[in-house]
């Protein structure tokens, strides 16, 4: 294979990517504080992302505070085949429930 070849092939994989909707930790110990991420799948959790969605503050007392959601962004990335975590899923319906009220 040339090397023409061998760019291509890597163009076509770096395209190809799958991409996860998941939670990516900050705050210090004993106080969690989520980012909602778009990210390729292959990365490590605290790794560079693609965009952010959104955040998570699970010791928010106030339950309109604890979640913050682009919705129209994360309906954007699950209509072009991105994942959601199972936790990012859950937070998805609760948003949801609490847009909606």
């Amino acid at each position: 294979m040339d090397v023409l070849g061998t760019l291509a092939a890597f163009l076509v994989l770096e395209v190809a990517v799958a991409v996860r909707l998941r939670l990516k930790r900050f705050g210090r110990k004993h106080r969690p504080f989520y980012r909602v991420t778009a990210v390729d799948g292959r990365r490590a959790r605290d790794s560079r992302v693609i965009e952010e969605l959104g955040f998570y503050d699970p010791l928010e007392r106030e339950p309109d505070k604890q979640i913050r959601l682009k919705s129209e962004r994360i309906d954007y990335w699950l209509g072009v085949g991105a994942q959601p975590s199972d936790t990012v899923r859950g937070l998805i319906k609760r948003h949801g429930e609490t847009a909606g009220a």
